[in-house]
């Protein structure tokens, strides 16, 4: 091997090497609050709000996430985020793959203006229709109900309209027109070819819905002012006590909120991902 090649692998090495203890500390710098906060939980508030740091518990203890679990409302509200969540999943993707199809598929007048419109609706923030979510939702007497929770949240997924527009313009025409020789309509075309073939696409899309769902907190807040009919994310603030904060208690509440969904990205994570590249790929 000449000199040349050996300096220029050299380099490599040491850039290499570089790059990763840059990533290593980026790493920890991003996962130390969420460590801190665990670490916390399993303190005892005496020891919290004493002078220094500690990064290990001087005594342990569960008592933080036994008072949420035994004390407070934590399994209705788990309940309606799961029902709410699971509800705006299957509406959306459903709702999004029939309107996809259409538009790729089906000639009807005012297509083109309705793909326009979709793709318009990314220059409206989802914070601009709060106030009409609010009149609409008080008008129709809907707050304090998961109907009242589901139906807002409906109109904030654009991007799996675009996603599955995109991949049915993809499909052979061949495999249409051979359905339509079968005598197949429509719906049977939909929901026998086209949707079969991206099962992929529509699980990782689902995945990214249901995480973003369960997650939603301003929609639930506004919407939802009896105890019992929160979500999780808002139920969590009710985590309150007389005498002063506890710190353990509101940590151990937001991490038990968090739980499902970070058990439902690690066991899915590379559908996130794929769902996520996705979409930043149309944004893009």
């Amino acid at each position: 091997m000449s000199p040349r090649k050996r300096r220029i692998i050299k380099t490599l090495d040491i850039v290499g090497l570089i790059a990763t203890v840059i990533t290593v500390l980026g790493a920890i710098f991003w996962a130390f609050p969420l460590y801190w906060a665990v670490v916390t939980t399993l303190k005892v508030e005496n020891d919290i709000v004493q002078p220094g740091i500690d990064l290990w518990p001087r005594r342990f203890t569960l008592d933080a996430y036994t008072h949420v679990l035994f004390n407070t409302k934590i399994g209705t509200w788990y309940i309606n985020s799961l029902v709410t969540a699971v509800s705006v999943t299957v509406l959306v993707v459903m709702m999004s793959a029939l309107a996809g199809y259409a538009i790729s598929q089906l000639k009807f007048p005012g297509r083109r203006i309705l793909w326009w419109i979709i793709l318009a609706s990314f220059m409206i923030p989802i914070p601009a229709l709060i106030v009409n979510h609010f009149v609409l939702i008080s008008q129709f007497k809907l707050f304090n109900t998961w109907l009242g929770v589901i139906l807002p949240q409906l109109v904030y997924g654009p991007v799996t309209v675009i996603i599955y527009k995109q991949f049915f313009d993809s499909v052979p025409k061949e495999l249409r027109e051979a359905a339509k020789i079968d005598n197949a309509n429509e719906f049977q075309m939909f929901f026998k070819l086209y949707l079969p073939m991206n099962w992929g696409i529509t699980t990782a899309l689902a995945i990214i819905t249901f995480i973003g769902a369960w997650n939603q907190f301003l929609w639930p807040f506004l919407a939802v002012t009896d105890e019992k009919m929160m979500n999780v994310t808002v139920g969590i603030t009710q985590v309150t006590d007389a005498f002063g904060v506890k710190y353990a208690r509101d940590l151990g509440s937001a991490i038990l909120a968090g739980l499902p969904v970070a058990i439902v990205y690690l066991i899915f994570q590379r559908k996130v991902t794929e769902a996520i590249m996705l979409s930043a790929g149309i944004k893009g």
